[in-house]
């Protein structure tokens, strides 16, 4: 069975074509990544930037054309996350996803989120038995997801805070200044504590780190210059190379990370730090070391849309 799956998100906009076999082998026939920033000073004004818009649009245009050219699709979802929960105006947004890929699209609750961004995550291979914390950054919020290895849910939770949000309210300069990192750690701090996880009372939990901050971090850490998902998928970061690689980011210049890490795209380089100041703040707590996995979301609803389908036949 073959489907697709637009995820749409704050910074970047996602495209999986796959074919899901029984059981929920995934096979990828096309996975891409464009950035666009949707959530351009959403967080401010509520209301999706013009320019934002276009940059999404010229994305899902060239999307339609992978969907057309690998179809005909069993089925597709479009996901919309926290951006378009924000944003007053997207109506907007939702006729031109609908004039450009005919789907109608869902603006997934945080809760959803993380479920889904769980199964994804599980799909990218076997976990000791027992507790897993599943951490997702994204560029608007953040979801913690407790399970096990069964894939059964725990306890969910989705915060409002993300790379871009993150850098947008608070870490303003290039680099940010002292005061600015404190404030962001208070931020981070006080929701992380005031959440329905307690991270710090966690035992021989698996912790896996999905989506573009976690994996942006494990390229960073094992010295990629041009990006290797089959380098970073199942590889480890501990919480002190986390915090190592936070303080860096949070005190050198956009310009000088990306010299040193020419895979990070211009609007990943610009809100990494942010990203990278979460995942310390969550591994600080959690005190373990990080298995990093490019199976997320997508995967995650893709398995579940394929069996949707199969149960309708």
């Amino acid at each position: 069975m073959r489907v697709g799956i637009v995820d749409c998100g704050t910074n970047t906009v996602r495209l999986l074509i796959a074919d899901v076999a029984a059981g929920g082998v995934i096979t990828d026939v096309v996975r891409v990544l464009r950035f666009v920033r949707l959530g351009q000073g959403v967080d401010a004004t509520h209301r999706f930037h013009p320019d934002a818009l276009v940059r999404t649009f010229v994305a899902l245009d060239e999307y339609a054309t992978l969907i057309a050219r690998h179809g005909p699709l069993d089925g597709l979802r479009f996901l919309a996350t926290s951006a378009a929960r924000d944003a007053t105006n997207r109506d907007e947004f939702f006729q031109g996803v609908e004039q450009r890929l005919h789907v109608v699209p869902e603006v997934i609750s945080g809760m959803e989120e993380a479920r889904l961004s769980f199964g994804g995550a599980l799909a990218g291979g076997p976990v000791p038995a027992g507790h897993v914390l599943v951490m997702d950054i994204g560029g608007g919020s953040t979801e913690l997801i407790l399970g096990d290895e069964t894939g059964a849910v725990i306890a969910a939770q989705s915060f409002d805070m993300g790379s871009v949000r993150l850098r947008e309210r608070i870490l303003h300069r290039d680099p940010p200044t002292p005061s600015q990192i404190t404030g962001a750690r208070r931020y981070v701090a006080r929701m992380l504590d005031d959440g329905s996880i307690d991270l710090t009372t966690l035992r021989d939990v698996t912790l896996i780190g999905v989506a573009g901050t976690n994996t942006s971090l494990s390229g960073m850490n094992l010295g990629l210059t041009t990006y290797d998902a089959g380098r970073v998928h199942n590889s480890s970061l501990t919480p002190d190379q986390i915090s190592r690689l936070a303080q860096w980011l949070l005190a050198t210049p956009v310009a000088v990370v990306r010299a040193k890490y020419p895979f990070l795209e211009p609007m990943r380089a610009e809100v990494i730090c942010a990203g990278a100041l979460i995942c310390d703040e969550v591994t600080r707590r959690v005190g373990r070391t990080m298995l990093v996995r490019e199976t997320d979301i997508l995967d995650g609803a893709a398995m579940l849309l394929a069996t949707a389908l199969v149960a309708q036949r």
